[in-house]
């Protein structure tokens, strides 16, 4: 099963930027869909966006216009570039399989306080 690593994640300002990395294993074409989820403490894991194989993206209401998701098929590697952060961005982040998840990676956290 092809694994999948984030990174990136850090202490920004609200109204700056990261931009998250998510590594794979293996190829990520023969995953499909992948998309990134963000979870806070008590709360579910939440859907953020998501980008098939041809390159379609879709977001979350929250985040549309300021996050950009995009994926490299060659390097098998996808990323978020997050701008315009807000503090209620704060929360780990993931990428994973969509609709149907591989098993879960560490994910990396994204803390937007001033």
């Amino acid at each position: 099963q092809v694994q999948l690593v984030e990174s990136g994640g850090g202490l920004v300002q609200p109204g700056g930027s990261l931009r998250l990395s998510c590594a794979a294993s293996g190829s990520i074409l023969t995953i499909g869909t992948i998309g990134w989820y963000h979870q806070t403490p008590g709360k579910p894991r939440q859907f953020v966006a998501r980008i098939t194989n041809s390159g379609t993206t879709t977001y979350a209401l929250s985040v549309k216009g300021r996050f950009t998701i995009s994926r490299d098929n060659t390097r098998n590697m996808v990323y978020l570039q997050m701008n315009s952060l807000k503090p209620e961005d704060t929360a780990v982040y993931y990428c994973n399989a969509f609709p149907s998840p591989l098993s879960w990676g560490q994910g990396t956290q994204v803390a937007v306080s001033s």
